[in-house]
């Protein structure tokens, strides 16, 4: 009960997308599965720190990652926090508890010119749904959105005109983002061939399938998978990606920091500088092949 009460909590007064709310749901019921083989009733006013540690050693020891571990042990720690919040307990067993330590992982992302091997190849297939995933592709590369927001996109949310997206992120937050002449002749193509077919459009969704309905995100995942198995050796083939390297081609080539963690719709400037440790990377490998004492 008191798991159902946060969930809708977090949906409705914090505004969670519906996948994020799902994640939380899975992590605590997962907690309380554990519990009720520890102590055969769950009930979080008899909590203490030992518990939630043997949680956190079970997780590790059924093979779960330090970065999955500590992904469970926050969506805890905000359960905790709410019921402390709304005086259901009157400590927080978990404000203390720390997480096993990570290694941090540097994001997956593909070279430009493997990207531009993707964009520019011409497609001999002018079907709609061969030009959509190209567009889709595209969209995704070039303003660095995610892939939920592209799914979220609506035809009065693309302004051909001025350049401009409006895209609704994490929690509704909304903004701005540019795009280039490029992008502007891939959505104008796609929007000619979506019009030959508009008759079964059934919403205001710019991406759509051929009967009309607005995509899912496991259909742009699919749709990008398949584009980027064109590049061999690459590992990950997801559209978190293709926003990776949307950011890491940005820094790559001279914007600023705070610019791009403006345009990913990032809170704080630390999930931004994860990329700056990718293009130290990259500017290492330059020099080493580049220099002739490297």
């Amino acid at each position: 009960m008191l798991i159902d009460s946060f969930l809708q909590y977090l949906r409705y007064e914090k505004g969670f997308s519906s996948h994020t709310v799902s994640s939380y749901s899975n992590d605590l019921n997962q907690y309380q599965d554990f519990v009720l083989r520890e102590k055969s009733v769950f009930d979080p006013k008899e909590a203490d720190v030992a518990l939630v540690r043997r949680w956190i050693v079970f997780l590790m020891s059924e093979g779960y990652s330090p970065l999955s571990v500590n992904r469970k042990l926050s969506a805890l720690k905000s359960f905790f926090r709410y019921l402390f919040r709304l005086k259901q307990i009157a400590v927080d067993p978990v404000k203390k508890v720390s997480g096993p330590k990570a290694n941090k992982v540097l994001p997956n992302f593909v070279k430009e010119k493997d990207m531009e091997m993707i964009l520019d190849d011409p497609e001999s297939d002018r079907s709609f749904e061969s030009v959509r995933d190209h567009t889709i592709v595209e969209f995704l590369y070039t303003t660095g959105m995610r892939c939920a927001e592209l799914v979220g996109l609506d035809d009065n949310d693309v302004d051909l005109e001025s350049g401009l997206l409006k895209v609704t992120g994490k929690r509704n937050k909304q903004r701005l983002i540019p795009f280039s002449g490029r992008l502007k002749e891939a959505a104008d193509i796609y929007l000619n061939v979506r019009r030959e077919m508009e008759s079964g459009k059934q919403d205001s969704a710019f991406f759509v399938r051929k009967d009309g309905r607005r995509l899912t995100n496991s259909l742009v995942y699919r749709i990008v998978n398949s584009s980027l198995s064109k590049i061999p050796g690459l590992s990950k083939k997801s559209p978190h990606v293709l926003r990776h390297t949307f950011a890491t081609s940005m820094l790559n080539n001279g914007a600023d920091l705070n610019a791009v963690k403006e345009l990913l719709g990032h809170a704080s400037l630390s999930s931004t500088e994860v990329y700056t440790h990718t293009t130290f990377e990259e500017l290492k490998k330059v020099y080493h092949q580049a220099h002739p004492r490297a």
